[in-house]
This record gives C-alpha cells, structure tokens and sequence, in this order.
C-alpha cells in the first residue's frame, strides 16, 4: 500500500509539473525532444509526431528536453550549435520573458493542481478529529517527557508559544513542530492564573514527542467480541466515569489505570448510559502481545466530516493554499535564520510513509496529502538555486537586468554549486530517513 500510494503520488506530480514546462514549450514554437517521468534508463517508451515519451527506472523526478537548451552562447562549438542557435524552434532562440515563463510554468501547474485538489477534498467533505480546531487543553501527560519535566500538568491551556496566542490543537501542533530543537517559551493556564514554562524541544518530534495530548472524553468507541468487556455488558457509546469508586475525567486516566494493574482481579466500573448509571464487574485478561491486563475496548473519537458546497469550496481551497504557503514559508526562511532544525526534513522514505497512511486513512485524505506534496514541490522548484526551475529564472533575470548574457564559465559554476547543494541535501535527508526507520 505504502509503495503503491508514493507511486501514484509521485507520478502524478511530476507528471503535472513536466506537462506545464511542456505545455507552454509547444505554446511558444519550442520542439520538445523528450518527455521523461522518472530518470536513469527507461522501462517504457514511445514516440510521438516530435518527442520521444518515456518512464524511466528511478521515479524520484523527471524532465522535459526541449531542443537547443543547452546552447545558451555563441555558436563557436560546431555546427550542431549553430543550427540549434538560429532555428526559431530551440529553447535558445526565444525571448527572456518565454524562457522564463517556460521555467515558471512547472511549478506553476504544481500549485493550480494543488488548488484543484483542494477544491474537490472540501467538495467531497473531508474527516478529521474534532479535537484540532478546540482549545489546546491538556488531558494528558506523557511519563518521563519534556512536557512533564517543565512541570506542564493535565489540564493546564496553553495560551501562547513564544509569546504567539495559540487559537486551536492544529495551530499548536505546527508551532510545536515549527520548533523542533529550539528552546521555546510557554504560556499556561492553570486553576485560574496564568503560568510561564521553558522546554528545549526534541530534535525529531516524530520520533520523541513533546508529551502533551488533548482531553479525550472516556467514551467506549469499540467492544471486541469474546472479551471481558463485552462478557461484562460493555457497550460501544458506554462513558466510563468512575473505577474503583475513583472518578475517570478522561480516557487517558482509565488507560493509566489499567496499565497499572499488576494482578488479575476484579475491577468495578460505573459507566453512563442513556442518562443513568450502570455499576458493571470486569475481571480483566492479561494480553500476552501487549504485556499487561485489558478488557477488550478503544476510545471513541469524535471525527468530523468537513463539505461545502462548490463556491465555498472554492474559497475554502484558496485559504488553505494561502494558510499552508505562509507555513511553507516560514519553514524555509526557518531552516535559512536556524530557527527550524533541518532534522525536520524528510526524504523519499517519508514521503512514501506519508503518502501510504494518507491513502490509508481516505482517499480524500490522500489528495489533501498529494495537494499538500504538490504546493511544497511547487514553491521549492521557485528557489533561486541553479539547476531548480527559480534558478534558471534568477539568471534570467540577471540578464535582462544586465542586458548580455552570463558567461558560460559563470554558468557552468552556478550549475556545479546547485548539483552540490541538491545533492547535499538529498544525502541527508534519506540519512534521516534511515536512521528514523532504525530507531
């Protein structure tokens, strides 16, 4: 599932995003020699009326070789140059504005699909829980976490992270992640007066967590059958309020209770039911997978299913964009300033994890997450870092600005320093992912 999701994910917006070089290649007179998904050898091929068509062996991007783009100077290096040079076909022959467009384009159709998909996830409706868009109240503290060693306590509301208002779970859970590493200052809510914590996040917060979860109401979401719970009378919709006489505010405090029952004993649960109060007794079995006793129940969790109609739609898909742009932003200008770790980052491995959860979960989750996927790869092409489409624009404009174009040799560098820095990054990032995938 997991390959199968990344597959689909990544062929589609790469697809997407040649298509748009190619596109407004063909727009502007450009013969376009080759249409490639994917690099290194090709396992399939076809030829066109001018251009060759293929997918190659490594999926991990692709490209459009349009004719003449190499020969960016002039033609001193043979004839095949010079006929690239004057024929009104090649890439090199056209204005500085068509070459930059040609450029813009890829990571232009990579945001108008990401937009679309918007659209049709908010049209279709989209599930998540409920608890993202309440107040970030704590309902539980994870043992021997930063959040229990700053003294955070159940309960407590976070007001603000350095010195931001915190609106929601969601907004808390970015500005959590946004942080990774970094000392970060907190604002609580405790019994009616306002306290100030200091934590040193985790480096990798999917791997060490910060420790907090929100209030979970103990609600019975799930009896397995041929368990004590549903030998009990159990019933999914059941609320738990009290164990042993001992009141249960949430389900994390039923779950600690459990966790710490050492013996197989009785225990009393009083749970509510259609307004009354029922008293049941439960011998609970030891489970030999988890290593410790249970009774055979899940949580409830409230899930939300989130449609609009088209034009709200619409709108909606445009605040997403815009709200995750700004993210993506701040990401970006975070790992230049140092204000987010670069540990943050993931490669070819996370994303094939995210893309087999996602498809998982939903299929509206799953183009939440290829629109997502399709916004980021849109925005990171615009960097202005030779050998990414932004690159090439950057020098450009450099010669439009200038009026004459760069040296070759100037070229030849810039490309050297890109390949460099992409490459760089790329060995880093699937380091990352391996050692996540050891720990």
């Amino acid at each position: 599932m997991t390959i199968l999701a990344f597959l689909i994910m990544l062929g589609v917006l790469i697809t997407i995003h040649e298509f748009g070089h190619f596109l407004f290649a063909r727009m502007f007179g450009v013969k376009v020699e080759t249409f490639s998904i994917g690099f290194g050898p090709p396992i399939f091929r076809w030829k066109g009326k001018e251009t060759e068509y293929q997918i190659a062996l490594i999926p991990l991007g692709g490209y459009v070789k349009m004719y003449g783009e190499d020969s960016m100077t002039e033609p001193v290096q043979g004839e095949v140059n010079k006929e690239a040079y004057n024929d009104p076909r090649s890439f090199h022959s056209k204005t500085r504005w068509q070459k930059m467009l040609i450029a813009f384009a890829g990571p232009l159709f990579n945001i108008i699909l990401a937009i679309v998909l918007f659209i049709a996830v908010y049209a279709i409706g989209i599930k998540e829980p409920a608890y993202l868009t309440q107040p970030p109240e704590i309902g539980y503290i994870e043992k021997n976490s930063v959040a229990e060693k700053i003294g955070l306590q159940p309960f407590d509301k976070i007001l603000k992270v350095n010195g931001e208002e915190v609106k929601n779970w969601k907004d808390l859970t970015i500005k959590l992640a946004m942080k990774s590493g970094k000392n970060i200052d907190i604002e609580v809510l405790r019994n009616g007066n306002v306290y100030k914590v200091s934590a040193t996040l985790p480096e990798d917060m999917t791997k060490d967590s910060f420790g907090i979860s929100p209030i979970i109401e103990p609600k019975v979401g799930k009896v397995l059958p041929n368990t004590p719970a549903e030998k009990a009378g159990l019933k999914e919709g059941d609320i738990i309020i009290a164990v042993n006489g001992k009141p249960i505010r949430t389900w994390f405090e039923f779950a600690d209770f459990m966790s710490n029952l050492n013996e197989k004993r009785d225990i009393n649960l009083l749970v509510k039911r259609d307004g009354k109060i029922i008293s049941l007794m439960i011998t609970p079995e030891y489970n030999q997978e988890l290593k410790k006793y249970t009774i055979g129940i899940s949580p409830k969790f409230e899930v939300k299913t989130i449609q609009y109609p088209l034009d709200q739609a619409i709108v909606k898909a445009f605040d997403k964009t815009k709200e995750l742009t700004v993210s993506i932003y701040n990401v970006v200008a975070g790992l230049f300033t140092g204000e987010v770790s670069f540990k943050t980052l993931g490669g070819p491995i996370s994303i094939a994890k995210f893309s087999g959860e996602a498809l998982e979960t939903g299929i509206t989750t799953f183009l939440f997450a290829m629109a997502f996927m399709s916004l980021q790869l849109g925005y990171l092409n615009l960097l202005p870092i030779p050998v990414l489409d932004g690159g090439l624009i950057f020098i450009l404009l450099i010669e439009s600005i200038i009026r004459r174009p760069l040296p070759e040799k100037v070229k030849e560098y810039l490309a050297y320093i890109g390949f460099a820095l992409l490459g760089s990054l790329m060995i880093y990032v699937i380091f990352n992912d391996i050692l996540r995938a050891i720990q």
